[in-house]
């Protein structure tokens, strides 16, 4: 497995992406950095990052997606093994926020952002881009967010965690390529975060709603039941969860 670290760079994803265009990068290539300074999330909106205090870094899958379908399969494995390693180094609760944020108590812990490319040979490879919030003590510009080190009191070997991530990542990348795809997504609907819990959500133009989450689609819609019990689909951007 080939580990890229850098002292900084504007996006671990970006940085992934203009390598392939000039190398023929191996399955697993990971660039990780202490600095990153223009983050990408979800929504296209910033991932902000303290400097040398968390985990960044992006993983270059190949091989998969073959199919739409698969790029959702292909998420949801993601989030899943994030998760996965979270509880079991820390033995703690942590949940997915539809559709792929890492949540604990109530707090984002972990953000997730895949790109898909397409080579000029035809080729689909996945740039798996994710940002864990390891030691950073204050989150004065997200309320919403907190850490490794506020949840337990510890600091953390980002080096150690890197590897734990990647060893997990390695094993759901194994078990999509062996057609293991209802484990993952029984797995992944397990840990649904606000799953059967009335909530709060909110439409695009400001509208509100009270309803709750059955269910994530195969092509990765949520499902939302209304108070009226009808059933609603949501693809990304079109509706957002208020906690």
């Amino acid at each position: 497995m080939n580990i890229i670290k850098l002292d900084a760079t504007a996006s671990t994803n970006t940085y992934l992406r203009q390598m392939l265009t000039t190398c023929d990068l191996e399955n697993f290539t990971t660039i990780v950095t202490e600095n990153q300074f223009a983050g990408k999330g979800q929504r296209g909106e910033n991932w902000i990052s303290e400097a040398g205090s968390n985990l960044t870094f992006s993983v270059l899958l190949k091989n998969k997606p073959h199919t739409i379908q698969s790029i959702f399969d292909l998420n949801i494995m993601v989030a899943l093994c994030v998760a996965r390693t979270l509880k079991k180094i820390l033995n703690l609760p942590f949940f997915i926020k539809w559709p792929n944020d890492i949540l604990s108590y109530n707090k984002k812990i972990c953000g997730i952002l895949i790109e898909n490319v397409i080579k000029a040979s035809g080729e689909v490879v996945s740039i798996v881009g994710i940002g864990v919030n390891v030691n950073q003590q204050m989150f004065t510009q997200m309320s919403k967010a907190s850490s490794l080190a506020v949840l337990t009191g510890e600091i953390w070997d980002k080096d150690v965690l890197l590897q734990e991530f990647l060893k997990e990542l390695t094993l759901g990348y194994e078990a999509l390529c062996q057609g293991e795809t209802p484990a993952l997504w029984k797995g992944f609907k397990e840990l649904l975060y606000r799953k059967n819990v009335v909530s709060v959500f909110e439409l695009p133009e400001g509208q509100r709603f009270n309803g709750i989450i059955r269910d994530v689609t195969a092509n990765g819609k949520l499902v939302v039941e209304t108070e009226e019990q009808k059933r609603l689909e949501f693809a990304l951007k079109e509706v957002r969860l208020l906690y």
